[in-house]
């Protein structure tokens, strides 16, 4: 298991040489036209390594984008975006795929083994295009009637850098069904964060990703957020608190961020609270950058967020590999 991490951090320094060529780019906020065009050159560039595919469309008809990176039969699934002020952990599993497909490519003409070969990495880079592209404040596929209620939805307000829900109003992590009853109803209509809708499974979304969870299967799942820089990975996990628990920590080491410790009656909802009490595997909510209130973190941060977290899905991988079906 070493020796496949010290081969890909060897060269993922070589690959940092040749940052300039990259198709990802950090230095502007990463949008769903940027991710569709990322996509397809990534795909066009890795044929052999990557497969891409569209798991469901939002209530605005844009895609939801799913690729794999890997030959293994068995998987694990990274998660961004679920809200639309989080479009930095888009930009993350962008250029986390973007780094390990240039790493395999590499070993595969070298021969050399790779963990790749045994566990594939599932991406998800955005659940909510339509969540982000509110946040982002470009409305020109909206229609008038549609403006309107989003600013509506808004709290009247024209600051949409605060926008969490996806496109009619839901907080799609709050639509898990795992403790969704025990859920306040404090927001009881659409708005732009909270509201968790009038039954679980309601979004599109999430819809979406819960019939992917099902077809792929995948042995671990986390789901990128932001802000907080802290791990949440308990939730029921019965006879599995121990190896939940362990995985959780070597990740908390590998980026530094601080390990949550729920109490035991916590509330769901959410992704890994539904993967958890569902597939009876480990998951993680890992909540990058420092707090930052009711907003997308700044771009200076990213620089700090990818070294922290370069390695997560191969530690994951690796981890994977000792999860039976």
């Amino acid at each position: 298991m070493v020796k496949y991490l010290c081969l890909l951090i060897m060269l993922f320094h070589a690959f940092q040489t040749t940052a300039n060529a990259s198709i990802v780019k950090t230095n502007k906020p990463y949008s769903y036209e940027m991710l569709e065009n990322d996509l397809k050159l990534l795909k066009e560039k890795y044929k052999e390594e990557m497969e891409l595919k569209t798991i469901g469309t939002t209530h605005f008809g844009q895609n939801i984008l799913a690729v794999k990176l890997g030959t293994g039969e068995k998987n694990i699934v990274l998660i961004g975006s679920h809200h639309g002020r989080e479009w930095l952990t888009s930009m993350l599993l962008m250029k986390m795929l973007e780094t390990y497909a240039h790493d395999y490519h590499a070993l595969e003409m070298t021969g050399s083994k790779n963990i790749l070969n045994d566990i594939s990495i599932w991406f998800v880079p955005m659940l909510n295009p339509d969540g982000v592209t509110i946040q982002q404040h470009n409305f020109k596929q909206f229609s008038a009637k549609q403006k309107n209620q989003i600013f509506h939805m808004n709290d009247g307000s024209k600051r949409f850098k605060r926008w969490k829900a996806n496109g009619v109003g839901i907080d799609l992590n709050r639509q898990y069904p795992a403790g969704w009853e025990s859920l306040d109803t404090k927001v009881n209509k659409p708005f732009y964060k909270f509201y968790k809708g009038k039954k679980p499974l309601q979004a599109k979304e999430v819809i979406a990703l819960t019939n992917f969870i099902k077809e792929i299967n995948p042995s671990i799942a986390v789901a990128y957020h932001t802000a907080g820089e802290e791990i949440f990975w308990k939730y029921k996990n019965g006879k599995n608190l121990a190896r939940d628990k362990l995985i959780a920590k070597k990740i908390a080491k590998i980026t530094g961020y601080k390990l949550n410790t729920p109490p035991d009656d916590a509330v769901g909802g959410g992704f890994t609270d539904w993967f958890i009490t569902t597939y009876y595997k480990p998951a993680m909510t890992i909540e990058i950058s420092y707090l930052v209130g009711e907003t997308s973190p700044p771009l200076s941060v990213f620089k700090k967020e990818w070294k922290r977290n370069r390695l997560v899905g191969l530690k994951l991988a690796q981890e994977a590999k000792k999860i039976s079906k």
